[in-house]
């Protein structure tokens, strides 16, 4: 089936990412289907990541920069715009990928014409690149009206591969700095338009450190409830969208309290998702390095 599965545009925006973004290009290239397009797309940095980007000598490489700052949503929706390929898959540039994620998740979307969108389960990872757990919904999922707007949909934003066409269709709000992705969970459900598979293997690295303070949280639970107020419509009862603006403030209220006590540990933690055994975990560290010992075609000494 390998060999009938499209061509694949993979998306990434960075913004001061030189410390990662070669190992999340490494990752592309380690992929065991290798029909893609890769598009770097800089988002104003002032580091060396540009530089990085340029230096990558492969056709399928493509790298933009126009000097601007202007966040991930308006990079995301640009990337949409500049595709070559029917089909988007994106990622962080402070991540790593499965080599079998693109494969996995193209033959899903073959298979399941109805679905626009496909999802992976995440391996959680230390500054260190040590994976500390895992975490992910059955392929089984369904998502929930109130899950949705309790911005705990399953859907794991950076790992998502889908249609072009939904996402020239579905545009991120742009003056929105975060939560973007729940933001746009719950416009695209309202208009009957969120058809999404699910693979529950950790086929995403996801480097948690960094991600859960209060002050993030804060404002993405914030966001949360101005999505409910002004996004939600009709489509949603006023039964969830209650429910859901009251839980979401007793979150931010939480998060305030841990965060005075030193405690955002117990989020982190949580987050991480579940132990894992020593075999798994040893699997996991064999991919993560067989990833970074890729060889990538650059001018770099």
């Amino acid at each position: 089936m390998k060999s009938l599965l499209p061509e694949v545009t993979i998306g990434i925006p960075f913004y001061n990412a030189e410390l990662t973004l070669l190992d999340a290009v490494k990752s592309v290239f380690a992929q065991s289907h290798q029909n893609w397009e890769l598009i770097l797309l800089d988002d104003g940095s002032t580091d060396r990541s540009l530089e990085l980007a340029r230096s990558i000598r492969d056709s399928r490489v493509r790298v933009y920069s126009d000097g601007r700052n202007c966040r991930l949503a308006a990079r995301l929706n640009q990337i949409a715009e500049l595709a070559s390929s029917d089909y988007i898959a994106r990622m962080d540039a402070d991540d790593l990928i499965s080599p079998k994620r693109i494969e996995r998740q193209l033959e899903v979307l073959i298979a399941r014409p109805e679905i626009d969108l496909v999802s992976t389960g995440i391996c959680s990872l230390t500054g260190n690149d040590e994976p500390i757990g895992v975490r992910g919904v059955p392929d089984s999922h369904v998502i929930s009206a109130r899950a949705l707007l309790l911005g705990s949909s399953g859907i794991v934003h950076a790992s998502l591969l889908g249609k072009r066409d939904w996402f020239l269709r579905n545009r991120y709000r742009e003056d929105i700095r975060t939560g973007q992705d729940a933001n746009l969970w719950v416009r695209a459900f309202a208009k009957n338009d969120l058809l999404v598979g699910f693979i529950e293997d950790p086929l995403y690295y996801y480097r948690e450190d960094g991600n859960v303070v209060s002050k993030k949280l804060i404002n993405a639970y914030g966001e949360v409830m101005r999505t409910i107020v002004r996004d939600s419509g009709s489509s949603f009862s006023l039964a969830d969208k209650s429910y859901s603006y009251i839980l979401t403030f007793l979150k931010i209220f939480v998060v305030r309290v841990l965060n005075v006590f030193g405690s955002l540990t117990i989020l982190r933690d949580r987050r991480s998702g579940a132990f894992l055994g020593s075999k798994d975990k040893e699997k996991l560290i064999e991919e993560i390095q067989y990833i970074k010992n890729i060889d990538l075609p650059t001018f770099l000494d």
